[in-house]
C-alpha cells in the first residue's frame, strides 16, 4: 500500500502520496479537494415499484394462509412503504393485509407527522396517551376480515407490541412474517442492485482518500475520522467505519482496546454508507509499511479463498456450497478445521440490502438456492490471535449467468484498490 519501499502510497493505488504533514483528525484541504459529491443521478425506489411489493407480498401471504401482516418502524416498513420512523415506548403499526388497503396505528399527537410521510393508504387511526393503541391493530385485524386464522408479526416487531396485540386478540394465530418479507426482500431489483453499486463506489472513494492519509502514530480514530472527512466531501450517508492495527485485525469486529499505527503493522478498515438506504459492506487490509512474507503469504491465501467464494457462486447452488468453497481453501492450507483458529471463525458471507446483514447467509446447513437479484458479502477472515488477521470483503450479486461484484477485490497486499 505504499511506494517502493511500502513506506507511502504507490501512484498505482491511485490516491495519491500521503506524508506526515496530513493531520490525523480530518482530511486536509487538499485531501478533499480532490474528492467530489457522487450523489448526482442516484434514483430512490418509486412509488410503482413499492406498489409492486405489496402485490407480491399479499401473493406470499396467501401462499403461506396468513390473513394479514403487523410492521413496526424499520427497514420492512420503509421497504414495502417508503415511511421512515423511529422506535419509541409509542407503538407506530402497519398492517398490511392480504385483502384490503393497508392501515395504520399512530400516537394522536403524531397524526400530522405521519400524514406527511405514509403514501400508501388513508386509514390512519390515533391513540391518546391514556388509550390503548392494541385494540386499534385487532380492530383493524377484524376489519380486514382477520377475526380468526394466521397474522404474520415481522420479526423486528418488538415483544411488548406483540404480547398487547395478543391481548386483544387472543383467538388469532401470530406467526413468523420472514417468508413475506425475506420473500420479497431477498431478491433485488435493478433499481436496488443499483442503489447498492452507488453505496459501494462511495465507499472505495472514501476508504482511498482515508488510507492515503496512513502515517506513524496515528490512532484508529484518527484514520477513523479521515474516512467520515471523506465520506462527507462525496455526499455519503449513514457511513460507518471500523478500524483495527497490528494484532487486533484478527479481532472480527475490532478491539475497544486504544492502538496506534506503526511500521509493520496490518491496517484495516470495515463497514461502508447507504444509498436510499441500501448499504455497502467492503473491507480493505493491507500494511503499513514493507509486509513481512508471513503477511503477504496469507494474504494471498485470504484472496484464493474470496476467489473460491466468488467462482463457486451461481444461480441453483446452494449457499452452503459457497462457504465449503472458501473454507476448504483455507483447511488446505492448515488453518482450522471447521471455525478454530488459526482460521475461518465465522460465515463466508451474509445478506445485505436495506439492512447490512440481513437474509440469507453463506453457512454451513444453509440449502437455499442462490437466485438472481440475491446479494451477499464474501469476506472468509484468516484470523491468527496474537498475530494479526486478513479479511477481504467486497459484496456480490446473482445474474443469471454468475456472481458480478459490486467492488472489484483488492489485487495485492501492498495494492488495496483495483
Amino acid at each position: 500500500m505504499k511506494r517502493r519501499t511500502f513506506l507511502r502510497w504507490s501512484a498505482a493505488a491511485g490516491v495519491g502520496a500521503a506524508t506526515a504533514s496530513h493531520t490525523t483528525s480530518a482530511l486536509d484541504a487538499q485531501g478533499t479537494s480532490a474528492l467530489r459529491p457522487m450523489t448526482a443521478g442516484i434514483v430512490p425506489i418509486s412509488d410503482d415499484e413499492r406498489k409492486a411489493r405489496l402485490e407480491k407480498a399479499r401473493r406470499l401471504m396467501a401462499e403461506n394462509g396468513i390473513g394479514a401482516m403487523v410492521l413496526e418502524g424499520g427497514s420492512s416498513m420503509f421497504y414495502f412503504t417508503g415511511v421512515r420512523w423511529g422506535l419509541s415506548e409509542r407503538p407506530f403499526v402497519a398492517v398490511i393485509p392480504a385483502k384490503g388497503e393497508l392501515a395504520w396505528v399512530c400516537p394522536a399527537f403524531e397524526e400530522a407527522r405521519a400524514r406527511e410521510v405514509i403514501r400508501f393508504g388513508t386509514d390512519v387511526r390515533t391513540w391518546q396517551e391514556d388509550a390503548s393503541p392494541y385494540r386499534l391493530i385487532a380492530q383493524i385485524l377484524k376489519d380486514r376480515g382477520v377475526a380468526t386464522g394466521r397474522v404474520g408479526v415481522e420479526e423486528r416487531v418488538r415483544f411488548f407490541v406483540l404480547n398487547g396485540v395478543k391481548k386483544e386478540a387472543p383467538a388469532l394465530d401470530y406467526v413468523d412474517a420472514t417468508p413475506i418479507t425475506a420473500g420479497c426482500r431477498m431478491i433485488k431489483s435493478p433499481a436496488e442492485i443499483a442503489l447498492m453499486q452507488r453505496a459501494s463506489d462511495m465507499t472505495i472513494a472514501a476508504y482511498k482518500a482515508g488510507l492515503a492519509t496512513l502515517r506513524e502514530g496515528m490512532t484508529q480514530d484518527d484514520l477513523r475520522n479521515n474516512i467520515y472527512a471523506a465520506y462527507r466531501a462525496i455526499g455519503a450517508q449513514g457511513a460507518d467505519v471500523a478500524v483495527s492495527f497490528g494484532k487486533y485485525t484478527a479481532f472480527p469486529h475490532g478491539s475497544i482496546t486504544p492502538q496506534k499505527l506503526r511500521e509493520g503493522d496490518v491496517v484495516q478498515i470495515d463497514d461502508g454508507c447507504n444509498v436510499d438506504g441500501y448499504q455497502s459492506d467492503i473491507t480493505r487490509t493491507t500494511v503499513f509499511g514493507k509486509p513481512t512474507q508471513r503477511q503477504i503469504d496469507i494474504w494471498n491465501l485470504e484472496k484464493r479463498a474470496q476467489a473460491a467464494a466468488f467462482a463457486a457462486a451461481k444461480p441453483g447452488v446452494a449457499c452452503e456450497a459457497v462457504d465449503a468453497a472458501a473454507r476448504k481453501v483455507i483447511t488446505d492450507a492448515g488453518f482450522g478445521p471447521d471455525y478454530k483458529v488459526p482460521g475461518l471463525p465465522h460465515r463466508t458471507g451474509h445478506g445485505i440490502g436495506l439492512d447490512g446483514h440481513e437474509w440469507t447467509n453463506f453457512v454451513r446447513g444453509n440449502t437455499t438456492p442462490l437466485q438472481p437479484g440475491m446479494c451477499f458479502s464474501d469476506e472468509p477472515m484468516i484470523a491468527i490471535y496474537g498475530e494479526f488477521g486478513i479479511r477481504l470483503e467486497d459484496c456480490l450479486h446473482i445474474t443469471e449467468t454468475g456472481a458480478q461484484w459490486f467492488s472489484e477485490p483488492s489485487p495485492a497486499i501492498d495494492r488495496p484498490f483495483a
